[in-house]
């Protein structure tokens, strides 16, 4: 059984087909003779009805750009807001911001991860608060290091397009035998991230956020990690689109694959962050 380290995909609606029952839709990639190679329990009992249009590479396309232009928006007003505040020495409104869509853009996505069903207007609520986050550090860190904000951005643009162009030319196939270990290395570097953050609060440095050349490797790592996770959200969207799933669920996967987005740039921000320090 396929698995994905990407939250937004696990758990869907429960469900019995696979690979082998796919209609006339296509999706990234069109395996054939994989018996067994089938996707999670949960998307057979989602097949659009004869009624309503099934989801198309198209619709994840489109709502995916939307997503993402959403939060390209928010973030340059963010950013622009932020970088004026900083440059004006006033960081309590601005901490306060990146607090505040912190949070609204964790509980948004505890919602629909819980809830399992797609919506467009909480995928957008989503994209525009952490637009919103990631344009107010961005604002600090610009502020800091001029020209960083554009670096990340190419940065995170060209990891995306080289996993998607990876992915479709079937460069690297996405098997059970990797997705375990995506799953596995991504399960890693949080629990890592996590037990720094809990022993920095009495002390102690674990020294992987400190900038020094350890901080720089376990960065790099994370950004590998987070990279190859964009292989199993565009694996899961496929198998989405395969099984003949209502067109609506396009936001779903828009969603999921800002999830890895807003995680991955995140990470290119810290590194970049460590290699201007140096």
């Amino acid at each position: 059984m396929r698995s994905t380290s990407n939250p937004a995909f696990r758990n869907l609606p429960t469900g019995s087909a696979g690979y082998g029952s796919y209609g006339p839709n296509v999706g990234f990639n069109q395996p054939q003779g994989m018996p067994g190679y089938g996707m999670p329990s949960g998307y057979g009992a989602q097949q659009a009805p004869a009624t309503e249009r099934s989801m198309t590479v198209d619709d994840v396309v489109i709502k995916t750009g939307a997503s993402l232009g959403t939060a390209l928006v928010t973030g340059v007003i963010a950013a622009i807001w932020a970088h004026t505040q900083a440059d004006a020495q006033a960081l309590g409104p601005v901490l306060g911001l990146m607090l505040g869509s912190m949070v609204v853009g964790l509980v948004l996505s505890l919602i629909m991860i819980f809830r399992q069903k797609p919506s467009g207007p909480m995928t957008l609520l989503y994209s525009a608060a952490e637009g919103v986050f990631l344009g107010a550090i961005t604002g600090l860190f610009e502020f800091i290091y001029p020209g960083i904000a554009l670096q990340a951005i190419l940065g995170t643009a060209g990891v995306f397009v080289a996993m998607l162009v990876v992915y479709k030319t079937g460069a690297v196939k996405v098997t059970p035998k990797l997705t375990k270990w995506i799953i596995g290395a991504t399960a890693g570097v949080a629990i890592l991230m996590l037990a720094n953050l809990v022993l920095g609060l009495f002390g102690v440095n674990m020294g992987l956020r400190d900038g020094g050349a350890l901080a720089i490797i376990f960065s790099l790592v994370v950004i590998g990690v987070a990279a190859f996770n964009f292989l199993l959200d565009f694996d899961m969207a496929d198998q989405m689109i395969r099984q003949g799933m209502p067109a609506k669920w396009a936001w779903f996967a828009a969603f999921g694959l800002m999830t890895t987005l807003v995680w991955l740039y995140l990470e290119i921000l810290r590194l970049l962050s460590y290699l201007q320090n140096d």
